[in-house]
């Protein structure tokens, strides 16, 4: 297993990056989001422990405009504002069922409410109303995790809420960027790797947004707590990508990235994986970022 996690200082903090990481790295707190500089960074990684066929690599030097993003994973709290306003229906909603991890689901319930679990990896089960109110599926409620990250929303979904509060997804240089937030080791993410969040939840389970220290940028969360969409399509080889931040959009495959783990995954800075985009869960989220970018 891989574990990685994040250094910790001021939001409000001013300082300077080592090498030719970053070419400025001042920033400003604005309510819940965070303006960042943008600039040139060396994305992905070539540890050699890493994962070639998740398309973790190779390093590649990107450019990114500035940005503002979320601080925080949006909340229960949040969406449900949004489904209010709305009147919104989730992709579990609409299918009626999502998974759920085998560990949260009441032994006592387990053949109540699981009705099937993925072959290939049994701990995922499919739970018939299973929904972001709902997370564990009939019974169960988030009157206590309003300030948990949202989960059981899909990348439709994060779309639609994004739309609504006038934001995007990032593409994923911009969330790379934002979670390295001043990274030392480009290739491995060592420097990562010495304080920060956790690897594996103990007790297995979203926790509160900002429970944990932010990294060097003032951005909670961005390890661990749960997967978070991306805008980008996904596909494992990045070889000739331009040097651009733009989101890498893929014709004829909806299938998209994911970066940062969950509350039960130990990995490294650049775990990623690809998810469709009907497809939801109960260890995947997602922040946004302002629409506007600044040239």
């Amino acid at each position: 297993m891989k574990t990685c996690c994040v250094p910790t200082r001021s939001a409000n903090k001013r300082g300077k990056a080592s090498g030719n990481q970053l070419e400025q790295t001042t920033f400003a707190r604005d309510d819940l989001m965070v303006s960042l500089p943008g600039g040139r960074f060396l994305m992905g990684t070539d540890y050699p422990e890493g994962f070639p066929l998740d398309g973790e690599g190779p390093i590649r030097p990107v450019r990114i405009s500035p940005f503002a993003i979320d601080a925080t994973p949006v909340t229960n709290e949040q969406f449900a504002k949004f489904v209010a306003e709305t009147k919104y229906i989730t992709d579990a909603e609409r299918f009626g069922w999502s998974f759920v991890f085998w560990a949260q689901i009441p032994r006592n319930r387990f053949r109540e409410l699981v009705e099937d679990t993925v072959a290939a990896a049994p701990w995922w089960c499919k739970v018939p109303g299973a929904i972001w109110a709902a997370p564990e599926g009939p019974g169960s409620n988030i009157s206590s995790r309003q300030d948990h990250p949202v989960v059981h929303v899909s990348h439709n979904d994060a779309l639609a809420n994004a739309s609504w509060a006038g934001k995007i997804l990032p593409t994923e240089a911009e969330w790379e960027f934002a979670c390295r937030a001043e990274s030392v080791d480009e290739a491995t993410g060592t420097a990562l790797q010495k304080t920060g969040w956790f690897s594996v939840n103990s007790d297995g389970h979203t926790h509160e947004v900002g429970a944990k220290q932010p990294n060097a940028y003032g951005l909670y969360d961005m390890r661990g707590n749960v997967w978070e969409y991306c805008a980008d399509n996904y596909h494992a080889g990045h070889i000739g990508a331009p040097e651009v931040g733009s989101a890498w959009l893929s014709k004829g495959k909806q299938v998209h990235v994911l970066r940062g783990g969950s509350w039960q995954d130990s990995g490294s800075l650049m775990d990623r994986r690809g998810i469709a985009s009907d497809k939801r869960d109960i260890d995947i989220g997602f922040r946004v970022v302002a629409k506007q970018r600044v040239h």
